[in-house]
């Protein structure tokens, strides 16, 4: 009898000590996998201003950054949306607010304080004001003629999407420069890829630069679309002699 009752106790203590493992190993995978879900991964992409190895252009001394009005912030604003907490984009860095890049890292918990508490809404129109300086300097010191509120405020929305290397190099540069301002609307609407796919939320912001370059006036009409060339924002167009090559 003893040996029995011996024998249940040990099989009810190793019942309970497996019990305790699986409920362990539960616990543990339910805090990774916490920790892991703790900064949401959004599908957006990263600013092409923000991923430029190359030094910026700077303003001639004496020269003051022109700001950008409020429909072209309101259009930025839009078209990068807001998040008050920390999350991973689209490339898996570390992002807050309008699309403000903080490494080009996951987040995992290191970022400085007043980004683990969130920003405000108004904290994260600070931040893209500052961020859209890089934007409006490329578009300054490239553009050589002169330009609306509307024209530089869709522009400057543009190189921040882009990055100023790509706008440099860009066929809509040298329509620009060459005062061709009627071929604008098909110039923007051919940056509308990103990883090789066409994106609609691209067409949709180009479209939105587009009424905002001829705010009140009267859009030139675009060639069709099957006619269209369409370039990747991370790629850029290449420039081989005269001619530009996607």
């Amino acid at each position: 009898m003893k040996s029995r009752s011996r024998q249940r106790f040990l099989k009810q203590k190793s019942f309970r000590y497996i019990s305790f493992v699986v409920l362990s190993i539960g616990l543990v995978a339910g805090c990774e996998e916490t920790g892991n879900n703790k900064y949401p991964k959004v599908d957006k992409l990263t600013a092409g201003i923000f991923l430029e190895p190359e030094e910026r252009a700077v303003l001639p001394p004496g020269v003051e950054l022109r700001p950008v009005f409020s429909k072209g912030l309101a259009l930025t604003k839009r078209s990068e949306g807001f998040r008050s907490g920390l999350y991973n984009d689209a490339a898996n860095y570390c992002t807050i607010a309008y699309g403000h890049l903080l490494k080009l890292a996951p987040c995992d918990g290191s970022e400085p304080p007043e980004f683990l508490a969130g920003v405000t809404e108004e904290q994260g129109t600070e931040l893209l004001v500052d961020d859209m300086e890089r934007a409006q300097v490329s578009v300054m010191t490239s553009v050589e003629v002169d330009l609306t509120d509307g024209q530089y405020a869709a522009l400057c929305d543009f190189v921040y999407n882009v990055g100023s290397g790509n706008f440099r190099r860009s066929t809509l540069l040298k329509v620009l420069n060459g005062s061709q301002f009627e071929q604008v609307p098909f110039q923007l609407l051919r940056w509308v890829k990103a990883g090789g796919k066409e994106l609609p939320g691209l067409k949709k912001r180009r479209e939105q630069e587009i009424v905002l370059f001829f705010d009140g006036q009267p859009i030139p009409r675009a060639l069709p679309e099957e006619q269209f060339e369409t370039i990747d924002i991370r790629k850029g167009e290449i420039l081989q002699g005269n001619t530009i090559t996607k």
